[in-house]
């Protein structure tokens, strides 16, 4: 794996991710000035947690992992027509499970709804806001699936930018959506809530119309075609059952997690999720881009060379993610601010919601080192591991999340989910470190020890930034960070034998 090429790969995905994630970002800039936080809000969110929920299942990570390893060794072979009716069976195979089983949920959606919401009384009017709102939004598990599909395939083709771009087309109409129809359901005296369900039914209708353009580009042509006996098929539901399992344990803590947060106080889940939202910008940027570049380029590397292709992307994740970790602990209050503090969206929503993200923030690098392991793994065509690891993860976030909110509150949720994703992290290079005999950080430690050495100064300076310069903290603490990933080249030689610079 080339440094250069590597780093090309990752700088496309994470530039269409980019443009995905500030659309994301003013997506939820619209909701919060549309909506604040409140009563409706809160319906929308446990609503749209219900597709959310059987997602990963059928998306980009389950599939992914499982589809892009089988299809790269078979593009390996040159036989376009073998590997097209490959890519037709599993889309085959999708349209009728997913296809059923979103119709099997939108006829039984009121008991999945109140048993997803067992804080909201049946007869109130919470309740019949979810469940409504929950049935405008379930086929968008179906679309959504679709569009995972293409994506992996398209990654496997090297379409790195379409693929994480893919999103801010589902963004984008699920911004125009509710600013177009808001005060046409006001007029017609129905909850503007709705408006935002239809954008997220259409939006993921519009994301899978865009990615089929691009698989037209590719030459790919689809088959009716569906051999659940074929080889290669079996082969990518050996890898996915695994992966199942452990998403399952996954979709198990997030139903559990929905449950939970209900009891607590009106407008939980409202700061919860905007906080992960704003979280989810840099562990999307770069965490996933890092991730899924490294589980392409794993897939197509020799077994023998496999270890020493592993170091490149946590040194990555550790350049970048870090200081940006900071600057969200630090700056989580201004950063909140700016992004949501308009409309109907209070200082006080923002002052709590800025908690949550500092919480949030802890778990932004272990998951991008959760990821390139895993991606590790998943070349290995072993899914088993970590989706024991996940299960494990999973049972000690709910059993924090039991013991301490009752004690803190929605902050519970942040705190245990930053220690069971460190919990993962760790494991799963213990056993990298057994199995295949990697000791990436004690052969590297004078890399991270630097790093770290740098990192010191770097956090006082935002906190001062901070403290004395009120009306520049967010800037100031921008031009810090890009300061300072510009002195590391200048500064240490150590970085240009490492091959960064």
């Amino acid at each position: 794996m080339g440094v250069k090429r590597f780093f090309l790969k990752v700088f496309s995905f994470t530039l269409g991710t980019l443009i995905s994630r500030i659309t994301g970002l003013f997506r939820e800039m619209v909701f919060a000035f549309l909506f604040g936080a409140s009563y409706a809000t809160d319906c929308f969110n446990v609503a749209f947690r219900i597709p959310n929920l059987l997602r990963d299942m059928f998306s980009e990570t389950a599939l992914s992992a499982a589809f892009v390893p089988t299809f790269c060794e078979k593009m390996k072979k040159g036989e376009k027509k073998e590997l097209h009716l490959f890519a037709s069976n599993v889309l085959n195979f999708l349209l009728l499970a997913v296809g059923m089983l979103t119709l099997l949920l939108i006829i039984f959606a009121p008991y999945v709804v109140k048993i997803i919401s067992l804080g909201f009384s049946k007869e109130s009017t919470k309740y019949l806001l979810t469940l409504k709102l929950t049935k405008i939004m379930l086929p968008f598990l179906f679309f959504i699936s679709l569009a995972s599909w293409a994506m992996g395939f398209l990654i496997s083709y090297g379409y790195f930018f379409i693929s994480a771009f893919a999103s801010s087309v589902f963004n984008i109409i699920s911004i125009l959506i509710p600013l177009i129809t808001y005060s046409l359901f006001l007029k017609a005296h129905l909850e503007p809530i709705f408006s935002m369900a239809y954008g997220v039914l259409f939006g993921s209708i519009g994301q899978f119309l865009f990615l089929l353009i691009f698989l037209k580009k590719t030459g790919y042509c689809y088959y009716l075609y569906l051999n659940l006996a074929d080889a290669s098929f079996k082969r990518v539901i050996k890898l996915y059952l695994p992966m199942l399992l452990g998403l399952a344990a996954y979709q198990i803590n997030f139903f559990v997690n929905t449950i939970l947060i209900t009891f607590l106080e009106e407008k939980s889940i409202t700061y919860l999720n905007y906080a992960y939202r704003i979280m989810h910008l840099p562990a999307g940027l770069f965490g996933v881009a890092v991730g899924s570049v490294s589980l392409c380029e794993f897939s197509l590397t020799e077994k023998e060379k496999l270890k020493e292709e592993l170091f490149l992307p946590i040194k990555i994740n550790t350049l970048i993610i870090l200081p940006i970790t900071l600057i969200f602990i630090i700056l989580s209050l201004p950063l909140t601010q700016i992004l949501y503090q308009r409309g109907r969206f209070t200082f006080t929503d923002s002052y709590y919601t800025s908690i949550a993200l500092s919480l949030y923030s802890l778990l932004i690098f272990p998951s991008s080192l959760v990821r390139v392991f895993a991606a590790y793994f998943y070349s290995l065509k072993d899914t088993k591991t970590p989706a024991f690891i996940g299960f494990l993860s999973v049972a000690l976030n709910i059993f924090l999340n039991l013991f301490l909110m009752k004690k803190i509150g929605f902050k519970a949720f942040p705190i245990s989910s930053s220690i069971a994703t460190f919990l993962n992290a760790t494991l799963l290079y213990l056993i990298l470190k057994k199995k295949e005999k990697i000791n990436i950080f004690k052969e590297r430690k004078k890399f991270f020890l630097k790093i770290l050495l740098l990192l010191i100064p770097f956090a006082f300076l935002n906190y001062f930034s901070f403290k004395l310069f009120s009306f520049l903290k967010l800037p100031l603490s921008l031009a810090l960070t890009f300061t300072f990933i510009i002195a590391l080249s200048y500064l240490f030689p150590f970085l240009k034998k490492e091959g960064l610079f």
